[in-house]
């Protein structure tokens, strides 16, 4: 453990660029070989070149943001754990104990709450709609933020360090399994049930995440976990769907213009607002209250 908690501690940013670009590549090959969707047979326009260069755009964008305010997330976390501010910091527990206990807190505080927030804050949904305005989910689709958004989420990151009083080592090592299963659980890949199932147990699967990406309400605002599949069913926003009934995008931005062009999709955020249209009453209804088509 203490070896683990060296390496990120220290680790080079060659290494942590090396783990974003190694992701996509492997879940890239393996989708090829296996995906779930063969887009280019259902929509002889689809080029996953040119698909995955928008997404790209968007990743680099998200890196610059990252990188430019690196600088806070480093001077939080050493001020947390030098005045012994944060959770981690108030109770001695050993390293691994530390480290499960700090990755579950920040995958809520800093990825879930905020993924569900910006589905009902219409503000904060107008930057995270550009994420589900993709037709096509694929390994690139995680990194497909608008700039905005990775400032949106960083803030986020920043509170999570603040209230865990997460040592640097551990911040690190969370935005690497954090990258890495984004990328997984977006893959145009499907496991199978007995797979899914086991790895469910642990971490969120394509099968379960690619339900976040269904085109309309109510099952757009389920499944919001990135890490951790336990915070979707603690708080009853867990949804089972089959991949063959999943059609992706979002039902207010139809049109291949408004979804497949860079520059509308850096404008959508300040464009007019448009309500999502959700399925009609006669659909099957799933999940509470909280799955209410007027949520957004």
């Amino acid at each position: 453990m203490e070896r683990l908690v060296n390496y990120f501690e220290h680790i080079p940013s060659a290494h942590r660029g090396l783990i974003l670009v190694g992701g996509i590549t492997l879940f890239w090959l393996i989708e090829s070989a296996a995906p779930l969707f063969r887009f280019e047979q259902t929509e002889p326009g689809y080029r996953k070149w040119h698909h995955a260069g928008i997404n790209i755009f968007f990743t680099i964008t998200t890196i610059i943001v990252n990188t430019v305010l690196a600088f806070l997330l480093l001077r939080t976390s050493d001020w947390t754990v030098q005045h012994g501010v944060g959770l981690l910091q108030w109770v001695q527990l050993p390293l691994w104990v530390e480290a499960i206990m700090g990755l579950l807190v920040l995958d809520l505080v800093g990825a879930w709450f905020p993924h569900w927030a910006e589905h009902k804050v219409t503000f904060l949904w107008r930057f995270h709609l550009i994420h589900h305005t993709d037709t096509h989910i694929d390994t690139t689709t995680a990194n497909r933020h608008h700039p905005g958004e990775s400032v949106i989420r960083f803030v986020f990151t920043l509170v999570a360090v603040l209230l865990t009083g997460a040592p640097m080592w551990l911040v690190f090592l969370y935005q690497a399994l954090s990258v890495v299963l984004s990328q997984f659980n977006h893959a145009n890949i499907e496991l199978p049930r007995w797979a899914d199932r086991l790895l469910g147990l642990v971490i969120v699967t394509p099968n379960m995440h690619h339900v976040h990406h269904h085109y309309v309400l109510p099952v757009t605002n389920t499944n919001y976990g990135n890490i951790f599949p336990y915070w979707d069913r603690l708080f009853g926003t867990y949804h089972e769907m089959a991949g063959r009934d999943l059609h992706y995008g979002i039902d207010t931005h139809p049109h291949q213009h408004e979804h497949s062009q860079l520059g509308n999709l850096l404008k959508i955020p300040f464009q007019t607002y448009r309500p999502p249209v959700g399925e009609p009453a006669t659909s099957q209804k799933i999940g509470s209250d909280q799955l209410n088509t007027a949520d957004r």
